[in-house]
């Protein structure tokens, strides 16, 4: 009885020292995202470069360097007192202009009652002196036959030719207030015409009046402060400041034209996801959509540039900054996947070892999809939920005794 015992104690122990210490896994199933990792550069949204359109001196600047400004908001006040006299006096050669077309409208209308007039008068003249000349025609005629004296012949045509006079003198009076007209007429268009000038210049006067006043055209965050109070600036010439705005913002980068047909297998640009990852920065993963495509590939490069636009609400997203960028193209549904380091390499192609439920190693022929995130995606030769052994197979020998040891190491959850 006692060498029976430790006979058996014996092979216990050896049992014990033939298995294998592995570490394992199970196979899952999973939807796994079909993905293009790049490079990208962030890219403020809009930029403008704010200048000066008049000259002057640098009264105020209402901002700090680095500041979120929005749109509307006050930057900078040019010196106005020289546009503001400017101003003055445009509004003073405006109201002067204005009492000389007045002046012009009244002489107009005096010079038309004083044309009525004169045609008035050679109306009735005229309608005189015909009369006047019947009336001497008639006596020429009894005059001839001795039925009149010739004194009384020569009174008649006196006063027709009289009348005949006052007609001529009446034309010219008429050409006379009709010429005048003309000249109010010429005047008064004058004096409409440098009015308008006025209020031309009026309004020029104005709008660089307002141009003192330099405004923010969009809603962004300043840059460096090229000018101080006091500075004496010219118009469009340095640049004052630069805002870029940065909310949403723009992550641009480019990708292999080979990838170019399956972006555009997608209808509409915003179906596509896009992620931006900062290299270093632990939290999480700003997400974006895919809106722009380039009109062309780059021939140099063979590739083409692309741009996501992302919300950017906590201001990760820094213009200028390179990022870590994932387009996710497609997903694959329920597909099996063991951590990466579980896949082996041989002389047959990739395989793996399993754990059977006898605990023994089992030698498998994989075939492999894509590998994402230490995961890889397995096509054939395993089953979900089977165990795979993640660590310790070189060791292993098909048949072998396997002890299983701190548990399984679970892949991660299906997305």
């Amino acid at each position: 009885m006692f060498c029976f015992a430790c006979s058996s104690q014996t092979e216990g122990n050896q049992k014990q020292k033939t298995a294998a210490p592995v570490t394992v896994s199970s196979a899952i199933r999973k939807d796994v995202p079909v993905q293009l990792i790049t490079i990208g550069n962030v890219e403020p949204y809009a930029s403008v470069a704010i200048k000066s359109l008049v000259d002057g001196q640098v009264t105020k600047a209402a901002f700090q360097e680095g500041q979120e400004v929005k749109k509307g908001d006050l930057l900078f006040v040019i010196d106005p007192r020289p546009f503001e006299a400017a101003l003055k006096q445009a509004e003073a050669i405006l109201e002067r202009d204005l009492s000389a077309v007045k002046e012009a409208q009244a002489n107009r209308v005096s010079n038309g009652s004083q044309l009525k007039h004169a045609q008035a008068i050679l109306t009735k003249d005229q309608v005189e002196a015909r009369t006047a000349r019947v009336q001497a025609e008639r006596y020429g005629a009894l005059a001839a036959k001795g039925n009149v004296s010739k004194d009384e012949y020569d009174q008649v045509q006196m006063k027709a030719d009289a009348l005949n006079a006052m007609v001529l003198a009446d034309e010219a009076g008429v050409e006379k207030a009709r010429a005048a007209l003309l000249a109010s007429d010429a005047a008064l268009e004058h004096a409409q015409a440098a009015v308008r000038a006025s209020r031309a210049n009026l309004q020029n006067v104005r709008l660089r009046l307002e141009y003192c006043y330099i405004h923010s055209p969009l809603t962004g965050r300043t840059g460096n402060l090229h000018v101080k109070e006091g500075n004496i600036i010219k118009a469009n010439d340095a640049v004052l400041v630069e805002i870029h705005q940065v909310h949403p913002i723009y992550v641009a980068f480019s990708v292999p034209e080979q990838e170019l047909q399956t972006i555009r297998r997608h209808p509409t640009l915003g179906d596509l996801q896009v992620e931006a990852r900062i290299p270093g920065d632990r939290k999480e993963t700003e997400h974006g959509r895919l809106t722009f495509i380039d009109n062309s590939v780059d021939r140099t490069t063979g590739t083409i540039r692309l741009k996501g636009t992302f919300l950017n609400e906590e201001n990760r997203l820094w213009p200028g900054q390179f990022v870590d960028v994932v387009v996710i193209l497609d997903m694959e549904r329920d597909v099996t996947v063991v951590p990466s380091q579980a896949v082996q390499t041989g002389q047959e192609g990739p395989y793996t070892f399993i754990v059977t439920p006898e605990l023994t190693a089992e030698y498998r022929k994989l075939t492999l999809g894509r590998t994402l995130n230490g995961e890889t995606v397995v096509t054939g030769g395993l089953s979900p939920g089977e165990r795979v052994v993640t660590d310790g197979s070189l060791r292993l020998v098909p048949g072998m005794k396997v002890e299983i040891k701190s548990g399984l190491i679970k892949a991660s959850p299906a997305s």
